[in-house]
């Protein structure tokens, strides 16, 4: 599914125009973005947990010459599915 497909079955299920829907849709991954920013996580109770882990530093090989070459550390976005999203998925509902 697109961002627009997104934007158009928000619409279709809120009764929210395409537009609202898109706003709202950009607020919230905006919102989202900007607590992972600031180092905090989101927790959307039934739905997951968007979090920030860090990668440690570490040796990695490039693929093509098989020379030794050292990746930095990094912070990298994680989203945990809940209990339930998980369930509802496995379930085929």
């Amino acid at each position: 599914m697109t961002k627009a497909e997104l934007i158009d079955a928000i619409s279709k299920s809120s009764k929210l125009t395409k537009t609202e829907s898109e706003k709202a849709l950009n607020a919230t991954m905006d919102s989202v973005i900007g607590a992972l920013k600031k180092g905090d996580s989101v927790r959307l109770v039934g739905f997951g947990t968007f979090e920030v882990v860090k990668r440690s530093a570490r040796k990695g090989r490039n693929p093509q010459t098989g020379k030794e070459i050292q990746i930095r550390a990094s912070k990298a976005p994680k989203f945990k599915a809940g209990k339930s999203f998980k369930e509802t998925v496995n379930s085929g509902k």
